[in-house]
């Protein structure tokens, strides 16, 4: 096979959330640990950072990988979904991998994979494990996919693990309660194995607390540790300058992130409290500032807040539950400009009216479906969202959407477009 025949395989032989949803979800850690089995277990060939959260895990990962990658290490990036390109999920120092590496994974397991018949997650965690082990990674980033317990990414005994935030999303799998998110996400704790989690909120704290006691862990909360006064948004547009206060003193002042968004800081926050828990490496303040300051160009992150033209302001956000979308909505009703226009498009099995309630009724609306099987079909969607007092047009695609948006604002209007990665997907 060639690239063009691997990707094909992979994406509609191989059963795939981001195409076809619970389908595709599988659940235990058996497929991933007899795939790695074949591998010689290249899980346990590099350290690695593991990190779950409902929220915030993406960016955190890629403040961490930016910052190892400023300080001289060479540093593996897990994520998911991606945006444009499969390689997007598999990185070593900002570089996708290649795609004949792609090619000779899946036909050298080809065998395999007929046999163990996984999922397409669970073949690129494998196939991420087996490249940072080949590379000889100094250290590995790694995302969780959805949950924590029974996620692929969770055969790791990393050197530190990381939860962001609990909030609502993906209830089927994770429970309805946020006890019970919590729960499935503090699964990636590891007896012994360092744990930051980045905000104590009060239904969730005990969980934390219950499960790492049985570890012999003592979960470090962020947010108690750390605090961020913002001075400004300066230099490239959205860019953040923070004064970093660590129980009570200055630890960091004037720091800058280059990623926009106010609910940025967070992430900051969780990500330096992350490094500051890491003994075993070399990290100086000179490569903290230096990674955060370009974690977009050390990383290749998209979707976060992303300005893709500024006259008219036109931001593309992945955020898609309600605990996302809230802070970036709160950032966009602070934006003083003219009419809000907002390209929306949403998967259809998540449930839109607990998120179209919240979104500014005085917007115009251009709904489309992203171009996946999970899309919410456009009309089905105006005809919802018309029910929370939003008023738009269905479009044949996002693209179309986003056309007819720019045609009709103004130059000092804003234009936001969101709903789900894979409408930001289709965009930028």
């Amino acid at each position: 096979m060639n690239y063009e025949d691997t990707i094909a395989y992979l994406y509609w032989q191989l059963p795939m959330f981001q195409r076809i949803g619970p389908a595709a979800f599988k659940k235990d850690l058996t497929n991933t640990l007899r795939l790695c089995e074949a591998l010689d277990n290249p899980q346990q060939k590099f350290r690695s950072i593991h990190i779950a959260g409902t929220n915030g895990k993406g960016s955190v990962a890629h403040m961490l990988a930016a910052v190892f990658q400023s300080a001289g290490y060479k540093t593996g990036l897990y994520t998911s979904p991606h945006l444009k390109d499969f390689r997007e999920r598999i990185r070593v120092n900002g570089k996708m991998i290649k795609k004949q590496d792609c090619v000779n994974f899946v036909s050298k397991l080809r065998q395999n994979i007929d046999e163990i018949a996984p999922s397409f997650f669970e073949i690129t965690v494998a196939m991420a494990f087996d490249h940072f082990a080949r590379e000889a990674v100094d250290i590995a980033i790694v995302e969780t996919g959805l949950g924590g317990r029974l996620d692929s990414t969770n055969i790791l005994t990393p050197e530190l693990s990381v939860i962001t935030n609990i909030g609502f999303d993906h209830e089927q799998f994770l429970g309805n309660t946020l006890e019970a998110i919590a729960g499935e996400k503090a699964g990636i704790i590891k007896p012994g194995v360092p744990l930051v989690i980045g905000k104590s909120q009060p239904a969730t704290r005990p969980v934390f607390e219950a499960i790492a006691g049985k570890n012999k862990v003592r979960p470090v909360f962020a947010d108690q540790v750390c605090r961020a006064d913002v001075r400004q948004q300066r230099g490239i547009p959205g860019t953040l300058s923070l004064d970093v206060h660590k129980s009570g003193d200055v630890w960091l002042k004037e720091l800058l992130i280059d990623l926009a968004g106010q609910y940025q800081v967070a992430n900051a926050i969780t990500a330096l409290v992350a490094l500051d828990q890491l003994k075993n490496f070399r990290l100086s303040e000179d490569a903290i500032r230096r990674g955060l300051e370009n974690v977009r160009a050390l990383t290749g992150l998209r979707g976060r807040w992303d300005i893709l033209s500024k006259h008219p302001l036109v931001i593309a956000d992945c955020a898609h539950n309600p605990a996302g979308l809230e802070p970036v909505l709160e950032q966009l009703a602070a934006i003083e400009a003219g009419q809000l226009h907002m390209v929306w498009g949403m998967v259809n099995d998540k449930k839109a009216e607990p998120i179209l309630g919240m979104l500014p009724p005085q917007a115009i609306y251009y709904f489309a479906k992203p171009e996946i099987p999970r899309g919410l079909d456009a009309a089905d969607l105006q005809a919802t969202a018309q029910k929370s007092g939003l008023n738009g047009t269905a479009y044949g695609s996002v693209r179309e959407a986003l056309r007819q948006a720019r045609m009709q604002a103004d130059e000092k209007d804003v234009i936001y477009v969101g709903g789900s990665s894979f409408v930001v997907a289709e965009v930028i």
